[in-house]
Parts: structure tokens; C-alpha cells; sequence
């Protein structure tokens, strides 16, 4: 099969993408700290609900991405402490949006939380100037149950030709 950046034309337009879901994060402050809700079932749509959590720290200039998943929706919490380049860029045929590219600036001066449906292609690059801290709560296990399925990732950063650039 031809790789789906072949078979796109080399141009995106700038726009919201369809089922990309931005909330705010808000921050609640006291005198011990802060919080901020990351996940609520009253808020997201029952059709998401994640299956698993986890947290990365992303060093200043490092990108992670772009790739896809066939299966997997991400639910990206962006909070801080430095600030994220997030760009997704619709490739599902089927959908309305599709040649539509987003970019988000994320993080600690615009904390959002980012739900990124199956089949979107996205990355996302520390643009601040110190580690940056990324929460995924994904609606699939990493590999699957006991992680004995392969991964569901389409690694586009490892195509030295892929029309998908951060930049």
C-alpha cells in the first residue's frame, strides 16, 4: 500500500478539525498548590473513555510525532511546565475537514486538554525552554491487553519524505 503521505496532496488548510475536542484546564489554586481537572465523563462524549494513563516529559526543541493511530483516540491534558506546538492534520477521507491542518500553542500559558479521534495525524514540539510535562489518557491499551497486540502507530517522523512537518 502507498504511504497516506503519497496519496495527499502536499497541501493542508489551516482550520479546526472534525471531532478534535479543546477544553479549557483550569487551575484551581490554594495555599498548598494547585489542581486541575483532567477527565470528566460529563464532559466528554460517552463514545471516549479512556482505557489507560500515562505521563511524558518532553525536553526544550524535542518533537514527538507526527504519527497516527487506526484504532486509538488520544486525550492529551497539556498543563505545563513549558509550552507545546501541537499540529493535527486530517487525513480521514470521510470526514469534512479532511486536507484541514491545526496548530495549537499548549501548555503552561494556554493549559487545554486535546482530544485527537482515530485516524488524525498529529505531534506535537516543546517550544518552551524547559522540560515540559505531557498526560495521555488514550481509549486503547498500549499493545493491547497484557501488551501482546502490536502497536497501533503509524510513525511518520520515521519517513524522511512525510509531507507532516512541525514546521
Amino acid at each position: 500500500m502507498e504511504p497516506k503521505s503519497a496519496q495527499m496532496s502536499k497541501t493542508f488548510t489551516e482550520g479546526e478539525i472534525e471531532g478534535v475536542v479543546v477544553r479549557d484546564l483550569k487551575r484551581f489554586s490554594d495555599a498548598r498548590g494547585w489542581l486541575s481537572e483532567l477527565f470528566r465523563s460529563d464532559e466528554i462524549s460517552g463514545s471516549f473513555y479512556p482505557e489507560m494513563a500515562y505521563l511524558s516529559m518532553t525536553e526544550p526543541g524535542v518533537t514527538r510525532g507526527p504519527h497516527e493511530h487506526v484504532h486509538q483516540a488520544d486525550y492529551f491534558c497539556f498543563l505545563g511546565p513549558s509550552n507545546f506546538k501541537l499540529r493535527m492534520w486530517d487525513t480521514r477521507r470521510e470526514s469534512s475537514t479532511f486536507g484541514v491542518m491545526s496548530t495549537l500553542i499548549v501548555g503552561i500559558d494556554n493549559p487545554k486538554s486535546v482530544l485527537i479521534p482515530k485516524g488524525i495525524v498529529h505531534g506535537y514540539q516543546n517550544v518552551g525552554t524547559v522540560s515540559g510535562m505531557v498526560i495521555n489518557c488514550p481509549d486503547q491499551l498500549y499493545m493491547g491487553q497484557h501488551k501482546t497486540q502490536p502497536v497501533d502507530e503509524i510513525r511518520h517522523e520515521d519517513d524522511p519524505n512525510t509531507i507532516f512537518r512541525m514546521g
